[in-house]
Parts: C-alpha cells; structure tokens; sequence
C-alpha cells in the first residue's frame, strides 16, 4: 500500500468519501426509493389519475427534512429497519383507506425522533489521523464521510542531553480500534528534521506505542516516526525531532569508534532505539506497585540488608581488636 504525502489530506478517492453502489437497500436507509413511494401513491390514491402526482408530492414535501439528516455511521442499520418499519405501516394505512395528507406527516415526525434518539456523531479531533470513530453517514446521497484531517501530525521536539534518555509516546487523542493496532517506527538521521517518508529507514527492534534510547548520543540527532497502523491501513503518523546538547569529547569518540571495529558492532539505526523496559524506581513509582505483597517483600529486603551490614561491621572490629 503506498504511503500518502507527508502533510496531505486523506484522498477522497480512497477512505474520505464511501459512495453506496447498491441503492436497493442503502437508499432507502436515508429515504424511499422513487419506487417504493409509487406504489405505496397508488395504494393510497389510485393507479393512475391526479391525485396520485399529488399524493407524491405530498411525501416528497412531508419528508424534505430529513433529505438533510447526517447521522453515525455505526447507526445506519438501526435508521435502515425504522425505514423498514415504516414503510410498512404506510401500506397498511393505505390498505385501509387512510388519508395521505395526514398518514405522511405523521410518519415523517416519526422518523425524525427516530433520527433524534440514535447515537450523535463524534467531531474530529485536531490536528492529525484518520479517524474511523467520527466517520459520519449523510443520508442525501447515501455515502459516507470522515474528518478531513492528514495522516502527518505535526513534529514533536525533544531535546535530551547527552547521556540521558529519551523517551517517545506514540499515542494520539482520537480513539482507536480495540483489535488489530500496530507500531511501525523509523528514523531520519544526520540532524534532520523532516516529515518526507523517504528520509527514514526502519528501525525493526522498536515495537509498541513506548520506546526509548538510552544512553542518548550526538549521533541519535534526527527525526523518529512511528506509524500507527490498524489491519495494515495507517491510521497517523507522529513525527519526534530529537536534539541531543553536549558534544563528546574527543577521547571518547575514538574509544567508541575503536570498540566499534573490535566487537563489529550492529549498525547504530538497529540498535538505537529500543521498547521501554522501565526501571525498579519506574515500577515503584505506580500507584498498583505499592500492593501488600509487595511492601512485605521490601521490608524483608531491607531487613535483610539491615542485618548483612550490622555483621559486616561487626566483623571488622572483631578482627580489628583482635589484631591489636
């Protein structure tokens, strides 16, 4: 699947815009199909004759404001069967001879509380992201919408001395699909900061939404992406440009340079970045870390510690008295 331009919109041609090529069915979600209003006319005023074009005027005129409804697109099988339903109770109207001047009305008031109750649509979070959750149906036409956002999201700067570590979050503020998400992160090096896919080059051991680098080098300067994918169809694309403060000194480069040619280390994109794997006082830090179990296991630690220490010096002045 090719990848979209960095900083463009979503091509209508392949997720923006969903046009219905089976009106059998789709139209009639949105509205009664031309044929579908003939026949429930004809029941009502006859085969032929003028009060049959009025009695279609009459349900043109009766359900005009709904032509206009935009509802969630999740919801379009609910709105299908109160069309259904409906319908249905038109004909049977008709059968008994009812009036369409007031069976219509009355079936339009009711569709639109039905339009009223279903679940509203979600508005599109800025700035980035192909959101499936605020995808939207509009019933005139019978297609279907999503947020006219680009796949790029603006780049993240991150600046990190030299020896420290940098973290990136790869998350977004839409919601995702439960199932089927994945991490794909590349790298951009040589100090550029850039959203152009070309520049970057993937960077297999980073999986996950949370990576990190450490211990951060002058040479991690550039720009880390990660793409957020769902079934292989990328959702956005984040963009951190890290900025690493403080050159090394020059014995330590050509200490690194020389263990590089002994050990013939990985190439640095292969090896730079990695998933987060947090730290003893990261995992303390968690409110759930501290449970019961676990603080009876560190006050034995502690107490443990406590009497290696006391006999460790106890042991040093018994042998220091000794010996004078």
């Amino acid at each position: 699947m090719a990848l979209l331009a960095p900083g463009s919109a979503v091509p209508s041609a392949l997720v923006a815009l969903v046009v219905f090529r089976t009106p059998a069915w789709a139209c009639l979600l949105c509205f009664t199909s031309h044929k579908e209003r003939v026949r429930i006319c004809q029941i009502f005023a006859g085969i032929e004759g003028p009060e049959l074009e009025k009695c279609e005027e009459a349900f043109t005129a009766a359900f005009k404001g709904l032509l206009d409804a935009e509802i969630n697109y999740d919801e379009r099988s609910h709105l299908h069967d109160a069309f259904t339903q409906m319908t249905h109770s038109l004909q049977e109207m008709a059968t008994a001879q009812g009036s369409f001047k007031v069976a219509f009305p009355d079936a339009a008031e009711k569709m639109r509380k039905v339009i009223m109750q279903l679940k509203e649509v979600r508005a599109c979070v800025p700035p980035c992201g192909l959101q499936e959750v605020a995808r939207r149906f509009h019933c005139r036409g019978c297609y279907s919408t999503v947020c006219d956002l680009p796949l790029d999201c603006p780049v993240q700067d991150l600046t990190v001395t030299r020896g420290h570590q940098a973290k990136f979050s790869c998350t977004v503020n839409f919601q995702l699909p439960q199932e089927e998400i994945t991490y794909s992160w590349k790298f951009a090096g040589g100090g550029v900061r850039t959203q152009d896919v070309s520049y970057f080059q993937d960077l297999p051991q980073a999986r996950g939404n949370l990576a990190r680098i450490r211990p951060v080098q002058p040479a991690h300067r550039g720009t880390f992406s990660c793409v957020i994918l769902h079934d292989q169809l990328p959702l956005a694309r984040l963009y951190f440009f890290l900025n690493v403060t403080g050159a090394p000194s020059r014995g330590e480069s050509e200490l690194q340079v020389s263990f590089r040619e002994v050990l013939r280390w990985a190439p640095l994109e292969a090896e730079m970045i990695e998933p987060w794997r947090p730290s003893l006082g990261e995992l303390l830090a968690r409110p759930e870390a501290l449970t019961l179990s676990n603080q009876c296991l560190l006050a034995a630690v502690a107490a443990l510690a406590s009497v290696s220490a006391t006999l460790v010096v106890w042991m040093f002045f018994r042998w220091y008295f000794k010996g004078n």
